[in-house]
């Protein structure tokens, strides 16, 4: 496997230390946020005493984040030839740097091999689900398998992360059980409309800055892609996020119906951020910057942690089937 096209190696300078670091993209650890309602959603429904709980968390939030690199690491080194027709993804150091192989795949192997001896330090089910995270990196980016070539199941693959994340915070808490099937679908179908509203923003931002013609050669999956496509595919995929979390809530806190208004807004202002010209939405470790985005995720976790604590049984009611009837008069 080679990252790098042979092409004007001679000019560009030797890479640094600091470019093998930048490789495994630190300031992207910020997306394990996913993995915050995972231990929440376990910590809420298994009531596991919270001392318990510093040691696991802190030792699976690094092992996590050092998986997260190390896909990083391969993803960035086999996309160099691609990433070279990219207007930003052109400056990256695996394009831009002559880097080393052999210290480029050692990088990878230290840190996927630190992230499962510490994952085996939390729990034999949060080791299964770091190495299923590892090799989904590996699908994703190496040939021939390399789902990031093909259209619709590079988001599906790629949001396939946002469920391995939810586990993983999961097993932090309880390792003898699974999440429920409902919310692991919900993460992974909100997870695919993210990821299908940045392939959008790309391919807008890259038709409009290097041509449409270049598309294809950074990702070939553009090539069977439209603006239209995208848009309706995250559509769907917005859809299917709302009836699984629905299910989830009805089935294990049906007072969380009561949050479905923010959920929607938070959808909405994420597609918005979306169609912004040179839009946040390509770079997710950026929009922490978008004001309205955030104030909803606060409102919606302030919302949510009250709700934990307080019954509205009357929504219990919402689970009967009944008729309204209407006066025989």
């Amino acid at each position: 496997m080679q990252g790098t096209t042979t092409e004007s190696v001679a000019a560009r300078r030797p890479g640094s230390w600091s470019d093998y670091v930048a490789l495994a993209r630190p300031d992207h650890w910020v997306k394990h946020v996913f993995i915050l309602p995972g231990i929440a959603l376990a910590e809420l429904l298994h009531r596991r005493p919270v001392a318990e709980l510093w040691a696991p968390v802190a030792i699976g939030l690094v092992s996590a984040a050092l998986a997260a690199s190390a896909n990083y690491v391969i993803n960035e080194w086999l996309d160099a030839r691609y990433d070279r027709f990219h207007p930003i993804k052109s400056k990256r150091p695996a394009v831009a740097r002559q880097l080393s192989a052999p210290l480029v795949y050692l990088e990878y192997a230290i840190l996927a091999l630190a992230s499962l001896a510490l994952g085996w330090m939390v729990s034999p089910l949060f080791f299964v689900v770091t190495g299923l995270f590892l090799v989904s990196g590996v699908l994703y980016n190496v040939s021939p398998a390399r789902t990031k070539d093909r259209v619709y199941l590079d988001v599906i693959s790629e949001a396939f992360n946002n469920p391995i994340r939810l586990t993983l915070g999961w097993a932090m808490v309880d390792s003898t059980t699974l999440p429920p099937s409902s919310l692991v679908l919900a993460y992974w179908m909100g997870g695919a409309f993210l990821m299908a509203t940045k392939r959008f923003a790309e391919y807008r931002s890259v038709s409009e800055t290097a041509g449409v013609e270049n598309l294809a050669l950074y990702r070939r999956s553009f090539r069977d892609y439209s603006e239209n496509t995208l848009l309706l595919s995250a559509f769907l995929y917005a859809q299917m996020a709302a009836f699984f979390l629905a299910v989830f809530l009805i089935k294990y806190r049906i007072e969380y119906l009561l949050s479905l208004p923010l959920f929607a807004a938070l959808f909405c202002v994420y597609l918005a951020i979306g169609l912004k010209p040179g839009s946040s939405a390509q770079a997710p470790e950026k929009l922490f910057k978008e004001k309205r985005l955030m104030a909803i995720v606060v409102v919606l976790v302030v919302v949510l942690v009250v709700l934990s604590f307080v019954d509205v049984p009357w929504l219990e009611r919402l689970t009967d089937p009944h008729f309204i009837e209407l006066g025989s008069g």
